[in-house]
């Protein structure tokens, strides 16, 4: 099933959720969830392969025992979540694949270092001496190391099923016994550095897989701790009490002090102040709001006391449904990843029944058991899935490294693939074209007294645009004025008197099409500053780099109609006004729908959604944590240059990541028959299999030399 739950779909009483660790691919993902969805009582069950973890709600007369029992029959070992429980489990899983990932390594080194001289002709007692250490060593870290796919293995086999662990359990086993034999019976070779350098990089691919995986959920815990804990509630009969989010309900009367969050949405009842509401609008300057207002959960009082009813609270606030949008849009759109996955799900069984058919023909041949098994084991080591399974990670890893030299981090495992894909951009305006730093214009109109005036004036207030003319004044050097009885209105401005006049800096009678700020120094003496958002660094060079590579642009934005036309018409862009969380994605979605991939550039608490949802997303440094850990990309500094470097580079990837399957296959097509008609001993195979790994880690490294 795609989405998420939605209340009110199904008579639902229930919901369990449970850890399933054995999903490896497309195919786990369909059985499980057409299994659970075939069984009477579960109304749905849902996947979630970023966590790996499955939702089913169902009747209440079905026990977490009984699904449990259910997703073991299809094989899989899964794990009740409790809430609080998912985070702790992923963190032992990870420290399990991390112990394991070093012990492979150290031991494949020692080992190795023995081999080495096996290989330089040490032979007789030595030889043999070096094969009981190098055995003495690789046995139990084969054990501990190769837990994860023996455990996984097992449990597929013993429910009458394979999966990917299976042939890999089969072939380190396999390896390791043939290579104790030759140990007892003194044999010429021993391959326990094969068996362990196959443990080494697959564990290296997962413990990378998983510490991808974990990263996609914390746009949604960032904005999770947007919300406040709670509210104090006013009685019905004047009485204040303390109520947990949770508890609150519509028709609540809450009583919020400036500096306080909302816990939940409602209209203002009573009292006048300006909100922050840059999670829903992406818009940094407070906004004012007056009695019969809304005002959403998650946002800033940051005024004057207000009284606010509740209009709604928990999972029915406009920052719920920003968290569900984020969830839902949050799932792996990884392509080369999944088409890697399903070539070794098809080919480690067709190779290990290549091996088995081997034996017999060598046998039938009349070749003793010895030599079948031999060269049965050498086409099981030569055809080591290593290369293929590298193919996409190695090219990943290094073009994550050259990328990061250039200031751009890449947070999501798919990200340079989708990049490539890339045929569209839309970019936020606040804080992401634009610096989100207002920078007054016309400061030539005031005269010296003016400024002085205004300096001081502005040094009272926190607003965006005073701190703005503030630091614009101090740089020109000038001295704030002696001014008497200062205070600030809550959205109205700062109000103060100099040398017995009435002074104020306050919002201008009249609406301006940019945003201003009205100077008053006495009598008949008004002064309009406004302020325009100074332009990010190189954005008109990068809209044009943008469209060279094939990305035409343009706007969605949470601003007005007035802010946004003056930064699209210097960048030649068509723009989107006032456009919430979810018309940013609905507008995603159309362009989706008619064949767009979009990159989606935003930096705000809502973009967050829309980062998500679309097909890869970028945000800069600046942004928000939510807008960060939402974002596939995060590029650092002020410049926009970094965007059509980061398409360049993805691109580049993705032609060495076709190269890298172009090589693995054709190894494979070469060596298999070689191995076969028994040309290949398992030493060489084994030379071979690693050679086929360097080899694709070699082209990857040519990415640290793209321009």
């Amino acid at each position: 099933m795609n989405g998420p739950f939605t209340p009110g779909t199904a008579i639902v009483a229930a919901e369990s959720r449970f850890a399933v660790p054995g999903m490896r691919c497309a195919g786990c993902i369909s059985k499980i969830e057409h299994g659970l969805n075939a069984r009477t009582g579960v109304h749905a069950a849902r996947v979630n392969f970023t966590s790996k973890q499955v939702s089913i709600a169902h009747d209440p007369e079905i026990t977490d025992a009984d699904l449990g029992e259910a997703i073991r029959a299809l094989g899989f070992e899964p794990t009740l979540i409790a809430d609080g429980d998912a985070a702790q489990d992923e963190t032992d899983a990870m420290r399990e694949l991390l112990r394991a990932l070093a012990v492979a390594g150290f031991a494949a080194m020692n080992v190795m270092l023995l081999s080495v001289s096996v290989w330089s002709g040490a032979d007789g007692a030595t030889r043999e001496l070096f094969h009981w250490i190098s055995a003495l060593i690789a046995l139990p870290a084969i054990v501990y190391a190769g837990r994860p796919f023996y455990r996984s293995a097992w449990s597929a086999l013993r429910h009458g099923r394979t999966n990917m662990d299976v042939p890999i359990a089969i072939g380190v086993t396999i390896t390791a016994a043939m290579s104790l034999h030759e140990t007892i019976v003194g044999g010429e070779h021993a391959y326990f550095e094969s068996a362990l350098m196959l443990l080494f990089f697959l564990l290296a691919g997962r413990a990378l897989d998983a510490m991808m995986r974990r990263k996609v959920g914390d746009g949604v815990s960032a904005l999770a701790r947007q919300s406040a804990p709670g509210a104090l509630v006013i009685d019905a009969d004047g009485a204040s009490r303390w109520r947990k989010s949770a508890e609150l309900e519509p028709g609540m009367v809450m009583q919020l002090a400036a500096g306080e969050r909302l816990a939940a949405d409602g209209v203002i009842v009573r009292g006048e102040s300006a909100i922050d509401a840059s999670l829903l609008t992406g818009e940094s300057a407070p906004q004012p709001v007056v009695p019969g207002e809304k005002v959403f959960a998650g946002t800033l009082n940051m005024g004057a006391p207000i009284t606010v009813e509740v209009t709604a609270a928990a999972d029915e606030t406009a920052l719920a449904d920003i968290s569900r949008l984020m969830a839902t849009a949050g799932q792996s759109k990884s392509r080369y990843v999944r088409i890697a996955d399903r070539g070794a799900r098809l080919y480690a069984p067709v190779v290990h029944a290549l091996a088995a058919l081997t034996f017999v023909g060598w046998m039938i041949a009349g070749a003793d058991w010895h030599q079948a098994m031999l060269i049965s084991v050498a086409v099981l080591i030569i055809t080591c899935p290593c290369a293929l399974g590298l193919a996409v990670p190695v090219a990943q890893v290094v073009a994550t490294g050259a990328l990061m030299k250039r200031g751009i981090l890449v947070k999501h495992e798919s990200a340079l693939e989708r990049l490539a894909e890339a045929d569209r951009v839309v970019f936020d305006k606040t804080g992401t074209l634009t610096l989100d730093r207002p920078v007054p214009e016309n400061l030539g109109d005031l005269d010296a007294e003016q400024k002085r005036i205004a300096l001081a004036l502005a040094r009272v207030s926190r607003h965006p645009l005073a701190s703005a003319l503030r630091r614009a004044l101090e740089e020109e050097g000038v001295r704030a004025a002696e001014i008497e009885a200062a205070e600030e209105r809550a959205g109205q401005g700062v109000f103060a008197r100099y040398s017995g006049q009435p002074v104020s800096l306050a919002r201008p009678d009249m609406a301006q099409s940019t945003p201003s700020v009205a100077l008053n120094t006495g009598v008949a003496q008004t002064v309009t500053v406004t302020f325009r958002d100074s332009l990010r660094p190189e954005a008109a060079q990068m809209v044009g780099a943008m469209e060279g590579l094939g990305l035409p642009g343009s706007i969605l934005s949470g601003d007005t109609a007035e802010a946004i036309r003056p930064v699209a018409k210097t960048l030649g862009l068509t723009a989107q006004a006032s456009a919430r969380p979810d018309d940013k994605c609905e507008a995603l979605e159309r362009l989706g729908r008619a064949g767009n991939h979009v990159l989606m550039v935003g930096d705000g608490l809502n973009d967050g959604p829309a980062l998500s949802a679309a097909h890869v997303s970028m945000a800069p440094g600046s942004a928000s944590d939510v807008g960060q850990n939402a974002a596939d990309l995060v590029f650092l500094g002020d410049s926009l240059a970094p965007l059509p470097q980061a398409v360049r580079v993805a691109r580049r990837t993705m032609a060495i990541v076709r190269q890298n399957f172009g090589l693995a296959i054709l190894y494979n097509v070469l060596a298999v028959p070689l191995a076969i008609a028994g040309f290949v001993t398992p030493l060489v195979a084994a030379v071979a299999m690693s050679l086929s790994s360097l080899i694709v880690i070699g082209n990857s490294l040519r990415l640290r030399r793209a321009r």
